[in-house]
């Protein structure tokens, strides 16, 4: 199976769409340890990547071309933290695949490493801190060891999926070592960090995109 551009038009619509729907969730989590626009940062910057990579000719544009275009979107859309992160995971993931015409399921699994690679180097942060890496990076994890070990694309972001949801679930009991919510120090305990949260939509549409594809 592999993966064209086309496809990636697909999997940005999705991602987009499951942001979307959980938008004023997202808000709410960053209400009780922020300031309470995390859904809607991350729903304007998921959309306007959608656009920028549903406006392109799939039978002219590489992958590389399409995760370019994702982060310039994202990153003009959202001034907030997280579009930075998300801006340096679409272009790690285009550096990953470079000059690529279609990808092959190994090189997804790569792609999606280097996402969560980029969004932890690019916020300094590492797992334990209360932020979206507690999601990301066992999900990487996960879905990486799993490709190792002979696993189908399916199984791999099945796991993958698990995994952020665990990360997510872990950060409730964290106390958080970056941005905003550190200033609470204590208070933070017994929320859910949003950034880690929305990482595990994010990574979900991911699976969901797979189950096709895989």
């Amino acid at each position: 199976m592999t993966i064209a551009t086309k496809d990636l038009q697909r999997l940005f619509a999705l991602i987009a769409a499951d942001i979307a729907v959980h938008r004023d969730h997202l808000c709410e989590l960053d209400g009780a340890i922020g300031d309470g626009d995390h859904g809607l940062a991350m729903d304007a910057g998921c959309e306007a990547a959608a656009k920028a990579v549903g406006a392109l000719d799939p039978a002219h544009t590489v992958p590389t071309a399409a995760f370019n275009a994702a982060a310039k979107a994202f990153l003009n859309a959202v001034g907030a933290s997280s579009g930075p992160l998300y801006a340096t995971a679409f272009m790690r993931a285009g550096a990953a695949v470079k000059d690529r015409p279609e990808l092959s399921d190994e090189d997804f699994v790569h792609a999606f490493a280097a996402m969560a690679e980029g969004i932890r180097d690019r916020g300094k942060a590492e797992p334990g801190e209360k932020t979206m890496v507690d999601a990301w990076k066992p999900a990487a994890d996960a879905a990486s060891d799993a490709w190792a070990a002979g696993a189908s694309l399916l199984q791999c972001f099945d796991l993958a999926e698990r995994a952020a949801r665990q990360g997510c679930e872990a950060t409730r009991d964290m106390v958080a070592a970056k941005g905003r919510a550190s200033r609470l120090r204590d208070r933070v305990i017994g929320h859910i960090d949003p950034g880690a949260a929305s990482a595990a939509i994010f990574i979900a549409a991911i699976a969901k995109f797979a189950q096709h594809d895989g």
